[in-house]
């Protein structure tokens, strides 16, 4: 098991390989399809609240029912991942399978694909810590800052490779 503390370096990326299985611990964000796309506009404009360099972002909702994973390659959440990882966003932890094109992107900006677990018990256990930080209105499906220990996931796409 390698554990990983956010911020991440490119060089502890550079440790990694598919398959690896990793603990991810410290400050993990939030997101899903309502609120990707907007973070995306919101990145375009300068008028993100938070550093992402170095980040973790985790495709789920944040209900009263805990947090686990949704599909990936959702398009409204696959279509961020290369820009997203372009600005700084190291590691997208989710479910399924991504592109080709998505696995490229994200070798080309030195960023992973995690998988971990669809078992909310086990993923709600590991939050510290919530608080919303962008597009309240938007429910669960809020963007939300956590503070995190030892989520579970597999490196899934790394350097192009595919798991």
């Amino acid at each position: 098991m390698k554990r990983l503390t956010t911020p991440v370096s490119d060089e502890q990326i550079n440790e990694l390989n598919v398959g690896d299985q990793v603990s991810i611990s410290g400050t993990i964000y939030t997101g899903r399809d309502a609120a990707l796309p907007q973070l995306v506009e919101l990145v375009k404009k300068g008028e993100v609240p938070f550093d992402m360099n170095g980040m973790a972002i985790m495709h789920t909702a944040f209900s009263d029912a805990g947090i686990a994973p949704t599909t990936s390659s959702k398009v409204e959440i696959e279509s961020t991942i290369p820009f997203l990882s372009e600005k700084g966003v190291k590691i997208h932890i989710g479910k399924g399978m991504l592109s080709d094109e998505t696995a490229k992107s994200l070798d080309e900006n030195n960023s992973i694909f995690v998988i971990t677990p669809p078992v909310a018990a086990l993923l709600t256990s590991k939050v510290l810590e919530k608080k919303c930080v962008l597009f309240e209105n938007e429910g669960m499906e809020a963007m939300f800052e956590l503070k995190v220990k030892d989520i579970p996931g597999i490196v899934a796409i790394h350097r192009g490779e595919k798991i």
